[in-house]
């Protein structure tokens, strides 16, 4: 049975605070005159302002309850109806204009219940408006319902004084049995959302993120809603217990109710028609349109739904987009792309600089007897079209999945790659180093896309958006160890080698084979060992290309790093170099914090400081970010260093002028394959027949689709080529290498 409570009407409007929660001396607008910082003096109405009010048809419970300021105009307010303590700013006789829509300044044809406005607002046709505070020159127009209660929380999930536990609004990402649940607030990273989410056995750290959060915020109640300067909202049913920046534009939507929405007139945040939106924290600069459904969700600054996507117990992070799609129970760093009707993804961890193509279908729970599986996939995760997944499964930094159903679950630890399912011979295919193999203009151009698309206004975070950083030099170590491991096994086979020989032993004759490159390793039939959940054999192609690629890009990852150091540093010899270089570096771990790579062992130590009480709250969580962003360029460079040690030996400290040339002469080598692989792979799509075939002649074409030798990406690329050969030019002369570097 619904309960319908009957109270006396001259009680409409007041008592918004339960008498209990109210403080001692304080009255029911306590808070509401904290919130209200708009500096408007508000007086009583005058005796011709009431007369002129009730020759305009308006209505109220107490005239001496409505406040207004000295340039209040009673003529611009008609046919309201006014309940409790109502204050107005100035109105002045014009009209508002945005997007065409033109409404006079004043109050028209609404409720208005215990509300503030700023001055000169529009406010026409608004069926029922209670217990917000307005900005100034805001425009709500044919609106069912805006109110906030006395408990609202805004999207975050807190407890307000005297509410039970079991009512907290938890997001449920990554797992979709709740086990990696976590607490949404405004102000929330990436990188907090995934700590979160792990270390579920420390119940320290798990009851300091909690406590962190519930005291982020005020628990008293009675704080009203607020709708910032010059905000519109047109056309909308229900707005309920929301909490609206300045220059946002909300048009059309259903359901608004428990959300932050963050604008500001930097960075201004639109909804559109059909939205409903429930229990929810937008950032700053989204775009959200044309019937999304978002429940118990997070969408982190600049980023985009449209086009009836639905989120639901997710966190999508920042300059991100997700169209048409169903996403559930995911954490999604930033920078993600998501399209097409019919694709959707559940109960995962995607790294970020991620695209899912249409039809794929993200994990799927149906080889489990319960709902926990999970996904986990590195950076620039690409599944293609139609790919169906099963939890649980990791891919490492950008992998690729071509079109297929890949049958059981899979632990890719090979960055780079190309997964393919080989329904014809029963067997998994593994390329290492496609991309750099067949499509380096994608792994370059989206690289630059990434730093030129980061819109965020916080940058607390730095995300790391190069291809190669410590996360994917870590792989391409580890990779290198494994192709060695793998080609010793199968020339042993090959050679029907049956002694029992170590691991050592083996990976020894498979790197000896791969240094040299010996021409028998082309002929071998390689096979990877825990890369699928079955006993059908996993194939490596392509090898001696890759283990060549991976061992030259460490070398070139450390010279990039070094041509940093020593423009941040401005080093001017080669001595200063030498002496301001690490003198032991180390391969350490790395972890990506929300697209922040960190090093493994600061993590430990901040989650060490929390269990101390060092760390305090979320601002100090947040300290520590900015501070590993500006320790990172260093960090960088030392696991640049070790890695250049790990994989050729070579100590920089030590190194001699010609170790150093060779190195700065290899970069150039490096950078011109790359630059060439650019052009090559975008080549492709203009000499492809079948491309070409849907136009009558080139030059249709090329008014269609451009011309390739104007496309402006190549052409920065291969600007780039010529200005890095002058810099390592001018550093070898500086340095007094020697010989000069041939500028071929």
């Amino acid at each position: 049975m619904n309960v319908i409570k009957k109270s006396p009407l001259h009680t409409l409007g007041y008592h918004f605070i339960p008498a209990e929660y109210i403080p001692k001396g304080k009255d029911e607008y306590y808070l509401r005159n904290q919130q209200n910082e708009n500096g408007i003096h508000y007086r009583q109405l005058t005796a011709y302002e009431i007369e002129v009010l009730v020759r305009n048809r308006n209505t109220s419970d107490n005239w001496n309850h409505i406040l207004v300021s000295n340039a209040f105009n009673p003529e611009l307010v008609q046919n309201c109806k006014f309940f409790g303590l109502v204050r107005i700013g100035k109105l002045e006789p014009y009209y508002l204009e945005f997007h065409n829509l033109r409404r006079p300044v004043g109050l028209y044809n609404s409720t208005i219940i215990s509300c503030d406005f700023g001055d000169n607002v529009v406010v026409d046709n608004v069926n029922f408006i209670s217990h917000y505070i307005t900005g100034s020159e805001v425009i709500l127009v044919n609106v069912n319902e805006i109110d906030a209660t006395d408990h609202a929380k805004f999207g975050n999930g807190i407890l307000k004084e005297g509410e039970e536990e079991n009512i907290r609004i938890w997001m449920e990402v990554c797992n979709e049995n709740g086990g990696r649940r976590i607490i949404p607030f405004d102000g929330m990273l990436p990188g907090d959302a995934w700590l979160w989410t792990q270390f579920r056995d420390d119940t320290l750290l798990q009851d300091k993120l909690k406590l962190f959060t519930q005291q982020r915020f005020d628990t008293r109640r009675g704080y009203y809603g607020s709708i910032g300067d010059r905000t519109v909202i047109k056309n909308c049913r229900i707005v309920k217990d929301v909490n609206v920046g300045s220059d946002a534009y909300i048009k059309g939507a259903n359901k608004i109710k428990n959300v932050t929405i963050n604008s500001s007139a930097e960075a201004p945040t639109q909804v559109g028609e059909g939205c409903e939106l429930v229990n929810g924290i937008i950032g700053y600069g989204c775009r959200l349109f044309y019937g999304v459904k978002a429940v118990r969700f997070f969408l982190a600054s600049h980023s985009q739904l449209k086009y009836g996507a639905r989120l639901i117990n997710s966190y999508l992070g920042d300059n991100s987009t997700i169209s048409c799609c169903e996403v559930l129970n995911s954490l999604i760093y930033p920078a993600h792309e998501q399209h097409h009707n019919n694709s959707f993804l559940c109960a995962a961890l995607v790294q970020g600089q991620s695209n899912m193509a249409a039809g794929a279908t993200i994990g799927s729970n149906h080889n489990s007897r319960s709902p926990d599986g999970e996904l986990i996939a590195g950076r620039g995760f690409w599944p293609g079209l139609c790919v169906s997944i099963k939890h649980n499964s990791r891919f490492a930094t950008f992998t690729i999945l071509a079109k297929g159903d890949f049958p059981v679950e899979l632990d890719i630890p090979l960055p780079f790659s190309l997964v393919s399912n080989d329904v014809t011979n029963n067997r998994l295919v593994v390329m290492p180093a496609y991309w750099f193999l067949y499509n380096m203009y994608a792994l370059a151009r989206n690289s630059w896309k990434y730093v030129d698309r980061d819109k965020r206004i916080d940058k607390t975070q730095h995300i790391e958006f190069n291809f190669l950083a410590p996360d994917s030099v870590n792989e391409i170590i580890q990779a290198l160890s494994l192709l060695q491991l793998y080609t010793g096994k199968a020339w042993l086979t090959r050679e029907g080698n049956h002694k029992k020989l170590t691991k050592e032993d083996i990976t020894a004759i498979g790197k000896k084979l791969l240094d040299n490159n010996d021409p028998v390793v082309r002929e071998l039939e390689i096979l990877a060992e825990g890369f699928e959940n079955s006993t059908r054999p996993v194939v490596l192609i392509k090898v001696p290309a890759a283990y060549r690629i991976f061992r030259e890009l460490v070398a070139y990852y450390a010279v990039q790093q070094l041509l940093d150091h020593t423009h941040r540093n401005n080093i001017r010899s080669l001595d200063q170099l030498t002496d301001s270089l690490p003198a032991k570096p180390q391969v350490a771990p790395w972890i990506n914090a929300g697209g922040q790579l960190i090093e493994r062992a600061a993590l430990d130590k901040l989650i060490k400081q929390i269990h101390t009480g060092r760390v305090k709250s979320w601002k100090d969580i947040h300290a520590f970010y900015e501070q590993q962003s500006q320790s990172y360029p260093q960090e960088k460079l030392s696991h640049a260093l070790a890695a250049l040690k790990e994989v050729h030996g070579i100590n920089l400290k030590k190194a001699t002028g010609p170790i150093l040339q060779q190195l700065l002469q290899q970069s150039i080598s490096t950078k011109e394959w790359m630059v060439k692989g650019i052009y090559d792979s975008r080549a492709k799509d203009y000499n492809n027949p079948f491309r070409k075939m849907v136009y009558e002649t080139t030059a249709a074409m090329n008014k269609v689709v451009g011309k390739l030798s104007d496309n402006t990406f190549i052409k920065q690329e291969q600007a780039g080529l010529e200005a890095y050969k002058k810099t390592i030019q001018q550093l070898s002369k500086k340095w007094q290498l020697g010989k000069e570097l041939k500028m071929a």
